[in-house]
């Protein structure tokens, strides 16, 4: 079911994409690019930002505003960068606000949120198209073998026959949407009163000596590190029960509930990223208490303080807070050390410890994420073997 790139440059000028267009990416290999970028939106751009404001009755500083929300520019004086599409979109979001069903604050704020996300996600698939494609992982979770996917191959799915990316993502983005708000709302409801109730655990990890090495490898090289660090990153952390608000290259922050879990979930970074190959140790640090999230990510001194942990964290260790401590008196899987006290900026100071394993205690995540990486390989080795058959 292979689009052949005969079949991609024939789709290609089935929607009219001139000549000259097709024959500069065919010569820089950007034949994959120029397909997205003009298939993935096959509406009319009909109105310029008057015109629109027409259309939808909003005001044109109104319509700049929701449109800078969404995360892209204000369009120039008779650009045309609006379809029907845009304006029916554009006026439900004012209609909503309007209509006091939600404030400006709470509109504007979304609109932000949806539009970062979705660049996230338009970003992450470019990327996959244009990356070299790691075949299988060694036991080490390594790649064995990169193959250079073809442009016909990399963006089979854009033909409308063929279904793929562009009409699946979609119903995709829908689904997954709807699972996350489930978890969501269910989290909320089991932490119960966030003001008064004991917190919720924050907490960083980053690569150790990641500016030095920056410095020293291309920027594929670095690109896999990075790529390698936030796999482990999310395994462990939502294989223990958390959930990663962010990723800022070298540095993940999550949140966990449970601060049992949470101590598994920093170890677990900790033992993961020293087994991996071609990475430097992680160093980690643990908070708890009470946060204010909005718009998917957290804030307070709860933050601050997981923060300013990590900073003073020697490399493969855990550094927890006080807080985090008591909440782990009872728990016989992990042991501390106090630290002498620290003064933190904009804290005070603080007498933190550092948290180890306990000997012989098991690594519950090590085990989870083992077995789920032996099946992904069985699965994949299975799905390759029989797609070479079948060649």
């Amino acid at each position: 079911t292979r689009l052949p790139t005969e079949e991609l440059l024939a789709l290609l000028r089935a929607y009219d994409v001139p000549a000259g267009d097709i024959e500069r990416a065919t010569a820089d290999g950007t034949l994959a690019l120029l397909a997205i970028e003009r298939l993935a939106l096959t509406q009319d751009l009909r109105y310029d930002l008057a015109a629109a404001s027409v259309g939808t009755d909003l005001p044109e500083e109104e319509l700049r505003h929701i449109w800078r929300s969404l995360g892209f520019p204000d369009p120039q004086p008779g650009e045309q960068v609006f379809s029907d599409v845009d304006l029916e979109n554009m006026a439900a979001v004012a209609e909503l606000m309007h209509s006091g069903v939600v404030s400006p604050e709470v509109t504007y704020g979304m609109t932000r949120v949806i539009g970062s996300s979705m660049a996230r996600i338009a970003s992450a698939l470019v990327d996959a198209v244009t990356a070299p494609d790691p075949r299988l992982d060694d036991e080490d979770g390594e790649p064995t073998e990169l193959v250079e996917a073809p442009p016909g191959e990399a963006l089979e799915p854009l033909s409308s026959s063929t279904g793929g990316f562009l009409s699946l993502f979609p119903d995709v983005l829908a689904q997954v949407w709807r699972r996350h708000l489930q978890v969501a709302a269910r989290r909320r409801l089991l932490r119960g009163d966030a003001e008064n109730g004991p917190g919720v655990v924050v907490g960083f990890a980053d690569l150790v000596g990641f500016t030095s090495l920056a410095q020293q490898v291309s920027d594929r090289e670095l690109a896999s590190v990075v790529d390698r660090f936030e796999r482990i990153a999310y395994d462990v952390v939502v294989a223990g029960g958390g959930r990663v608000v962010k990723m800022i290259g070298d540095e993940v922050m999550f949140l966990v509930d449970d601060p049992v879990s949470a101590a598994e979930i920093a170890l677990g970074l900790a033992d993961e990223s020293r087994e991996a190959a071609g990475l430097s140790d992680v160093r980690v640090g643990l908070a708890v208490g009470p946060v204010v999230e909005r718009e998917g990510d957290a804030f307070g001194t709860t933050v601050n303080l997981a923060a300013r942990a990590t900073a003073i964290a020697y490399p493969g260790t855990v550094v927890v807070s006080p807080e985090v401590r008591d909440a782990l008196a009872d728990c016989d899987h992990v042991t501390f050390r106090a630290m002498r006290p620290r003064y933190l900026k904009n804290i005070g100071r603080v007498s933190l410890a550092v948290m180890r394993r306990s000997g012989g205690a098991p690594s519950t995540i090590r085990e989870t994420i083992d077995e789920r990486r032996h099946q992904m390989r069985e699965s994949l080795r299975d799905r390759l073997g029989r797609s070479d058959s079948s060649d």
